[in-house]
């Protein structure tokens, strides 16, 4: 039976690896599954209480509501979801004009990250535990609460970073003077908040939203807030710090959640 094969594999896990937690992360429809899984352990003296942990996710689903399938009604495999992400990435960019200058090679690498970041924010932007619509539209435009908007905005960033280099603009002490600039600041100081909830919670989505609250309050910020056309060299100096920041933790949200961004779009 499953539930005794579930057991054994937690003797076994606790003769060979002696863990303190054990993190189950499976489909939420098998809780009652692992609630009497986790039970008997527990009355049999094979795991501590409180040491089983079911982290239940819900379902990609079709059109229809019902998980995703292919048009054969087999399961999808991730390779083929990641084929068909790719496809659809290489459109977006061209569409938007972006990749142009980029080698053939760097081209496909991009259109890889871009794919695989559409898949994995589209996932984890979710609450685990909520099944959502399978849209690689939605999932792959440039534009709204996306992976490849995040992606955008740290390029965006980085071009920026690297104009001020030739420029030999530098950053310097943050001064908070304009409104854009208080909202960012607040932003990027509510990221070890949302960190340690996402960890606490079991819910990266936290994270997730964090990264998307970060890069539009850093686009508001932008547009209100000249950097390398400062009024005074204190000025950009300060707001080229809070570019640097901003990257920064952009980019390690994104790595937290498993997506990788590239140099140049």
């Amino acid at each position: 039976m499953y539930g005794t094969t579930d057991l054994a594999t937690i003797v076994d896990r606790r003769q060979s690896q002696d863990p303190e937690l054990i993190l189950y992360v499976v489909d939420q429809r098998q809780a009652d599954h692992f609630e009497q899984v986790f039970r008997a352990a527990y009355l049999a003296g094979y795991a501590d209480e409180g040491a089983l942990e079911h982290i239940g996710f819900g379902t990609m689903n079709g059109a229809d509501g019902k998980p995703f399938k292919t048009r054969e009604g087999g399961v999808l495999k991730l390779n083929d979801l990641i084929q068909m992400a790719t496809e659809k990435a290489r459109e977006r960019l061209r569409e938007a004009g972006l990749g142009a200058e980029l080698s053939p090679e760097a081209f496909e690498a991009t259109a890889h990250k871009v794919a695989v970041a559409a898949l994995k924010f589209a996932d984890l932007s979710n609450f685990r535990g909520t099944s959502y619509v399978f849209d690689l539209d939605r999932f792959t435009s440039f534009e709204g609460k996306t992976g490849p908007y995040l992606l955008y905005q740290a390029v965006r960033i980085k071009s920026l970073l690297r104009k001020a280099s030739e420029a030999g603009a530098a950053a310097g002490e943050i001064v908070v003077s304009e409104p854009a600039e208080r909202d960012l600041v607040l932003t990027l100081d509510a990221f070890n908040h949302a960190v340690m909830e996402a960890y606490d919670r079991r819910a990266p989505n936290l994270i997730a939203e964090h990264a998307y609250r970060l890069a539009q309050s850093f686009s508001k910020f932008y547009a209100a807030c000249p950097v390398l056309a400062a009024a005074t060299d204190e000025q950009k100096a300060s707001r080229l710090a809070l570019v640097n920041i901003t990257l920064a933790q952009l980019e390690r949200a994104l790595d937290l959640l498993g997506i990788e961004t590239p140099e140049r779009m």
